[in-house]
């Protein structure tokens, strides 16, 4: 289980695959100069709720992880994180699809 922690402040645990993926899409826009609101639910044990914090190029990030191997990356993830960090709304967590990639890519190592 990973944490995200904003500007010392607000921390919420994810856990690390899912967590990798939010670190992805965030480093991207924010390479691009594109800030966008974060926003996700707060367990019950803290009160329950929401949190949405507006992630610019000067926010203090930092993606803490307890695993030591970097997982492996669902493309599929990404855009679908990145579509919703693109929108009104923000990025927020999704469940993680099928990796409509891997077929394909199965396909190419086997010369198909």
């Amino acid at each position: 289980m990973g944490k995200f922690i904003y500007e010392g402040g607000p921390k919420i645990d994810i856990e690390d695959r899912a967590l990798t993926h939010v670190q992805l899409v965030m480093t991207a826009k924010l390479r691009r100069g594109e800030p966008f609101a974060f926003s996700w639910k707060e367990d019950a044990s803290v009160g329950g709720g929401r949190t949405t914090v507006w992630v610019h190029a000067a926010s203090s990030l930092v993606f803490k992880y307890f695993g030591s191997r970097p997982p492996a990356i669902n493309r599929t993830w990404v855009d679908a994180l990145a579509f919703t960090a693109n929108s009104p709304t923000g990025l927020y967590l999704t469940p993680e699809p099928a990796d409509s990639g891997a077929f394909e890519r199965a396909q190419e190592s086997v010369g198909v």
